[in-house]
């Protein structure tokens, strides 16, 4: 790992913080390039084997560790910006006062949202002890943002009856779906032919927030529009296949242990997306899932049209499943189970947006 930011000659068994320190102008050729940007090719490699550029470092240590793709993309984002703002130096040559400094500015000059401060924090974290495998003690010092706890958006039953009823196709059955069985957005949208159970009753919501499977309820009201449509997934699935395609993605090294796999029909998607894609990673074309963003802005309209106030996203719908479970009496350990929490004081936030007009106390007001 430390050999990439060593100059030429060096061993590569020295270690990669300090020979970045005395050797300024080649650690900054190694971030910067020719080119100028972080993520350059390195001009001074064409006399010598060229090392690998920092943010390839970053991506190959994140897919090492099975990270998610978004997750790769947030963090050499943040990571790119971080060099940015320190002139393009080299992170090496840089310490405490200049990540306090990135982040004060993110916090200051672009007024983020703590969360998306701690986000850029976890990212420089990464790329320290991970990349650069800097064990430092100024690492554990950096201050963190403290996150403000919210209530979450809750839509009563007759505003969720509303909005479903102003979205149609099959964004309406994923908003649907979302709000029936408490999934996220991405684990409703990646959704496959073989996780449905029909007979059962269930869904197995596979690789979810933490890598973590679950199983939750299928509502009976939507077994005969899934039904339907796993019929037009598989119509678009035999045509693809009729057409030299017709290849799913599949997760981790699951293509290459069964390579009939991506054709088969229980791994294709139950809401596929109107055209092929490129894989990000492989460069492969799969007819992928469909897009989230369609999915938000659908919603974001039809609660316009309902004329619904609150702010509306399809997590909205996964908040209001595990409130309107509590209101019917369901115990809290079942809903955290059909959430996929962790902890179940997490699922108790839920508790106290029950609409229970100020936790059933009455105001003196209503009794004068």
């Amino acid at each position: 790992m430390a050999s990439s930011l060593l100059p030429p000659g060096k061993a590569p068994g020295s270690p990669a913080v300090p020979v970045v320190r005395h050797n300024p102008v080649a650690a900054q050729g190694a971030v910067l390039g020719s080119a100028g940007s972080p993520d350059s090719a390195d001009a001074a490699g064409a006399a010598a084997p060229a090392a690998p550029r920092l943010l390839d470092r970053v991506r190959s240590e994140i897919r090492l560790r099975h990270y998610s793709i978004r997750t790769e993309d947030v963090y050499v984002g943040w990571i790119r910006r971080f060099v940015v703002f320190n002139g393009k130096r080299h992170p090496g040559l840089l310490g405490a006062a200049e990540v306090t400094a990135f982040l004060t500015h993110l916090a200051v000059d672009r007024n983020v949202a703590a969360s998306t401060q701690a986000q850029a924090k976890s990212a420089i974290l990464f790329l320290y002890r991970v990349v650069l495998n800097a064990q430092l003690p100024w690492l554990d010092e950096i201050v963190a943002a403290r996150r403000p706890r919210r209530l979450p958006v809750v839509l009563t039953a007759r505003e969720v009856r509303t909005l479903l009823d102003e979205l149609q196709g099959s964004v309406g059955l994923v908003c649907a779906l979302l709000y029936g069985t408490g999934m996220r957005l991405l684990e409703g949208l990646r959704l496959r032919i073989k996780d449905v159970e029909f007979e059962r009753r269930e869904i197995g919501v596979r690789h979810g927030k933490g890598g973590k499977d679950r199983v939750t309820v299928l509502p009976e009201n939507l077994v005969l529009p899934l039904q339907q449509q796993m019929a037009h997934a598989r119509a678009l699935h035999q045509r693809d296949l009729q057409q030299g395609h017709g290849d799913v993605w599949l997760p981790g090294a699951l293509a290459l242990k069964y390579p009939s796999a991506p054709r088969l029909w229980g791994w294709q998607w139950v809401f596929p997306g109107v055209g092929r894609s490129a894989d990000p990673r492989t460069g492969q074309l799969h007819r992928h899932h469909l897009n989230e963003a369609s999915v938000q802005k659908a919603m974001t309209l039809a609660a316009r049209r309902a004329g619904i106030v609150k702010p509306c996203s399809p997590h909205v719908l996964r908040h209001s499943f595990a409130t309107h479970l509590l209101q019917s009496g369901y115990d809290i350990r079942t809903v955290q189970e059909l959430l996929g929490h962790s902890d179940v004081s997490t699922t108790m936030i839920y508790t106290h947006v029950l609409n229970r007009g100020g936790r059933g106390v009455r105001s003196p007001l209503d009794q004068i």
